[in-house]
């Protein structure tokens, strides 16, 4: 794989990250009142540090996104895979006795 491909990869990911925890940020703040949404908006706005704070926020939104995807697209472990890693497991363990 080249390094634009590399690239073009991770771009993909990082925006899906950032837009699956945009969704679950406005999922879980339905409820909020949208006049203190604006007023928290304004407020951030006027502060010197917007810089920092935008790249606060997008770490923070690629975690949340990161969570959401881990926790609906994780698949469990196979059921069969596992048994038979136990099975060589103990077998390994009786060899050695």
């Amino acid at each position: 794989m080249t390094r634009a491909a590399e690239r073009r990869e991770g771009l993909d990911e990082r925006a899906l990250l950032l837009a699956a925890g945009l969704a679950e940020l406005a999922v879980s703040t339905v409820g909020s009142a949208v006049g203190s949404a604006l007023g928290a908006v304004r407020g951030l706005l006027l502060r010197s540090d917007a810089g920092e704070l935008a790249g606060e926020a997008e770490r923070d939104l690629a975690a949340r996104g990161r969570l959401v995807l881990d926790r609906y697209t994780g698949l469990p472990p196979a059921h069969l895979e596992t048994l038979a890693r136990l099975a060589l497991a103990r077998q390994a363990a009786a060899d050695d006795v």
